[in-house]
């Protein structure tokens, strides 16, 4: 290992990481199996690119909610508000008079994730809660870049507010959900809407100019790369750095609700989610951070290790719920 006087960075030789032998056998295997190649981003200006590079991802990940939803009882209903899309997603056994409702917006890179894939990984959500889920099936590029997404996202927290009291609303994403989830909030708190129960971040996307540490000490390590081309077609021009575009640069002592933040040891988005841990408690905003050892971005897709977060995220909701 050297370091450049002149600069402090590292150069690391290259070396074998192995998979943990303490990891569940489910979690190993996830590890050890090839790596799927998520191929490369067409030029911004490409839009039937984009498009067939969106459609293969999309049934790939299709392919992997297919299993983990097997068996998953739900009744589902379209929603609209104005031009913004969505689902109502309810488990079987919920009661009627159930107030609580859980706001869901999906990863995807801020350009994956419509239509089918949007209720297939909801889905996943609402079963970990056992709640009313609204999922909202926001627009994204290449035909609605920033702030078409976010505009939809308001339309449906706005509709929840009509209905609901605050206290009756947690909002939740993953990965480019958690971006569009926590700007949602700040832009919300901006225009004067009440704040909600919680927030759920997964893995969070909350920075675009892949700033942080692990975007480059977890690169390789997550098979997940760079999403800067995806950023870039998201943004449409507009500042990375403004907090609607990445949350992370937000102001965060105006107010925001007490938050649960996850990640794991090789993901890629480590940073992220450790950097909006620390800017949420230096506003005093009540917020927890949990890492899942091993873990990438995604996760292990079903592993004990998954139950077990799945575990404290239905206990942290279930607490802001109560009032507690």
């Amino acid at each position: 290992m050297s370091q450049s006087k002149s600069s402090g960075d590292l150069r690391i030789p290259e070396r074998v990481i192995p998979v943990p032998e303490h990891l569940s056998p489910e979690a190993k295997a996830v590890l050890a199996a090839p790596r799927p190649d998520g191929g490369t981003y067409p030029a911004l200006n490409d839009a039937d690119g984009w498009r067939q590079h969106i459609a293969a991802m999309d049934a790939m990940v299709m392919q992997m909610f297919a299993s983990r939803n097997a068996g998953a009882a739900c009744s589902y209903r379209d929603l609209s508000e104005g031009d913004a899309k969505g689902f109502e997603i309810i488990p079987e056994g919920v009661a009627a008079d159930d107030r609580r409702v859980y706001l869901d917006i999906h990863g995807g890179a801020l350009i994956m994730g419509a239509g089918e894939v949007c209720k297939a990984m909801s889905t996943a959500s609402a079963v970990v809660h056992q709640v009313r889920t609204v999922a909202v099936d926001y627009r994204m590029p290449p035909d609605h870049p920033f702030p078409v997404g976010l505009d939809d996202c308001m339309a449906f927290y706005r509709a929840l507010l009509r209905d609901h009291a605050p206290r009756e609303i947690i909002v939740g994403g993953g990965s480019a959900g958690g971006n569009l989830c926590a700007a949602m909030l700040l832009r919300a708190r901006d225009e004067g809407l009440p704040m909600p129960a919680a927030a759920v971040l997964s893995t969070p996307e909350v920075d675009l100019t892949e700033s942080g540490d692990t975007h480059q000490t977890n690169a390789g390590i997550d098979a997940m790369g760079s999403l800067m081309q995806a950023n870039l077609l998201y943004a449409a021009g507009a500042d990375l750095t403004d907090p609607y575009v990445s949350p992370l640069f937000g102001d965060f002592t105006k107010g925001f609700p007490p938050t649960i933040i996850t990640a794991g040891t090789r993901d890629l988005f480590l940073s992220n989610a450790v950097r909006m841990h620390r800017k949420l408690r230096a506003a005093r905003i009540p917020a927890e951070l949990h890492i899942v050892e091993a873990a990438a971005h995604g996760n292990f897709g079903g592993a004990p290790e998954d139950a077990a977060l799945d575990e404290e995220l239905r206990s942290f909701c279930k607490a802001k719920w109560s009032g507690r």
